[in-house]
């Protein structure tokens, strides 16, 4: 894991910065020496006081007219660049910071600053301190940087969105600063596709293990007869990893359809793919933390030794959950992109918009909360797909209407739009997670649809049902209190996830085994 968090540091972020926010005489100077590694860099955003809150960083790059340079300088120690992976080995920084030209502020840009000479020392100016060590990806050289009056030529800003001209002038084709701001960050969205794949490899991992030793190891017995009983074989062994098994499949599906949508983005979409990868990016990493837990809960004390991998696994994972954008934070803008486009669906259309909407609510509740539906609970209807996928489109439709609408509330009430914002925090990271839900269940059928296969159609089709169904569990307490459900559905949802965990024990040791992990890389004794 620390490989491959110092593989992206170096060619995702540093060199994706320079290929991104850079324009052809930066790619030329720079882009093979960072490819070949004659160049190492890393990535310098982040600062210790503000975290997240990348817009109000405080780093300045001042433009000197009289020397045609910038100047780097870290105001406070708080403001200091902070876990900076590549920190101590790199040779350059691609350093964030709020550009001023002629005594005006233009926004946070991207400006590239050598920290090490060719004989490794480090410049001028320029401090860097190792964060020490951490709860893991230690093999990752995460370091604090300050910065102190170092000029760097006015040809080392990254000038695709913004440049300074050779008159000392100040210029852009993006006129309003906060459209500017996100059209930055939304072009390095790279890193948010790439760190919930890693984090799946390792949820892979951990489930190829736990599963490798439930089929191997054995416990009681009726009458203490031999041989006892394979740890897969309870009910609750199976309960426990056969979702998550199927979840995993389900998340790479959806991961490997946003790798292709960023690879083939264009302007136009690219708002809309930032989205999705900050919401999948959340919930994958998320799920690996869990499940990680949970294979090395189901290994027992075995799981606990070091020599079987998940004290590595859970370690180097870990940060995964707030790195690349905390996971809270990054819900809570899908919510936001969700709204947006919420409004403008009624507000960009005139009449027909709303005309539309109410027709599809009221199509919705003869359709999918009449009597007949809400307790309809026959094992045709339950692994319908059409059911199946209504359930979560209502999910998400109708936490988007409730959020619209309490804001809405808010505003109309002259609550001010910030005070809007945190009183429905909350309800904004429930409808993120049902946007992302349905995205991968769409994605998953959409999979099995173009399989030819017969039995892996059917295998498929066994781990989507199981996806679908123990989310709709999982989330059993709300559809009772929308009375989209009756408890004799929930209850017989609960039954068939139980049944499908137990078909899917059958063909367990297939599924991890087409993760293509060797047995070396998994590195456990237990298997």
């Amino acid at each position: 894991m620390s490989l491959a968090i110092k593989f992206g540091v170096q060619f995702g972020l540093f060199g994706g910065s320079v290929q991104n926010l850079g324009t052809e005489k930066h790619h030329k100077k720079y882009l093979n020496d960072i490819g070949t590694l004659k160049l190492a860099g890393c990535f310098a955003m982040t600062e210790t006081g503000h975290g997240s809150n990348v817009r109000e960083l405080k780093t300045t790059a001042t433009y000197d007219k009289s020397t045609d340079e910038i100047i780097i300088h870290t105001p406070t120690e708080n403001d200091g660049k902070e876990y900076i992976g590549n920190a101590l080995h790199g040779q350059m920084a691609s350093v964030f910071a709020q550009l001023i030209v002629d005594g005006e502020e233009h926004g946070v840009h991207t400006i590239l600053v050598p920290m090490k000479d060719e004989d490794g020392n480090l410049m001028p100016g320029v401090r860097v301190e190792d964060c020490g060590y951490k709860l893991g990806l230690n093999g990752v050289d995460n370091g604090r940087i300050w910065f102190n009056q170092v000029r760097v030529p006015r040809e080392n800003l990254l000038n695709r969105f913004g440049d300074i001209d050779e008159n000392g002038n100040y210029t852009s084709d993006i006129e309003n600063p906060s459209k500017r701001f996100f059209t930055m960050l939304g072009t390095l969205v790279g890193g948010r596709v790439s760190v919930p794949r890693a984090g799946l490899s390792a949820t892979k991992s951990g489930l190829a293990i736990a599963i490798k030793y439930a089929l191997k190891r054995r416990q009681f017995g009726p009458n203490n007869r031999e041989p006892e009983t394979l740890l897969l074989d309870y009910p609750s062994h199976q309960k426990r990893l056969m979702p998550r098994l199927a979840k995993t499949y389900a998340l790479d599906f959806a991961l490997s359809h946003l790798a292709k949508r960023y690879t083939n983005s264009t302007e136009e979409d690219i708002r809309e793919i930032e989205t999705l990868a900050a919401g999948l990016k959340s919930y994958t990493t998320w799920f690996t933390t869990d499940t990680l837990q949970e294979c090395r809960e189901a290994c027992g004390g075995k799981g606990y030794l070091a020599e079987n991998r998940f004290a590595d696994l859970k370690a180097d994972t870990d940060i995964f959950t707030t790195f690349e954008g905390d996971n809270t934070v990054l819900m809570q803008l899908v919510a936001k992109g969700l709204l947006s486009d919420f409004r403008q669906e009624f507000h960009g259309g005139g009449y027909m918009p709303i005309v539309r909407f109410l027709s599809d609510q009221f199509l919705t509740l003869v359709a999918e909360r009449n009597p007949i539906a809400i307790r309809k609970s026959d094992q045709e209807h339950l692994l319908d797909p059409g059911f199946q996928l209504a359930a979560f489109q209502y999910r998400e439709r109708a936490n988007l209407i409730s959020v619209g609408q309490r804001m809405q509330n808010f505003i109309k009430k002259r609550t001010n739009p910030y005070d809007a914002y945190l009183r429905c925090q909350n309800h904004m990271l429930v409808l993120a997670e049902a946007y992302i839900e349905r995205i991968v269940l769409e994605n998953f059928i959409e999979v099995i649809k173009n399989v030819e296969d017969t039995d892996l159609k059917k295998q498929l089709k066994t781990m989507c049902d199981l996806y679908a169904l123990s989310t709709i569990e999982q989330h059993k307490g709300w559809y009772l209190e929308k009375d989209y459900m009756e408890g004799k559905k929930t209850k017989a949802i609960r039954q068939m996830v139980e049944k499908l965990s137990k078909n899917l024990r059958n063909e367990a040791l297939f599924l991890v085994e087409a993760f293509a992990i060797p047995d070396q890389c998994l590195g456990a004794e237990i298997i």
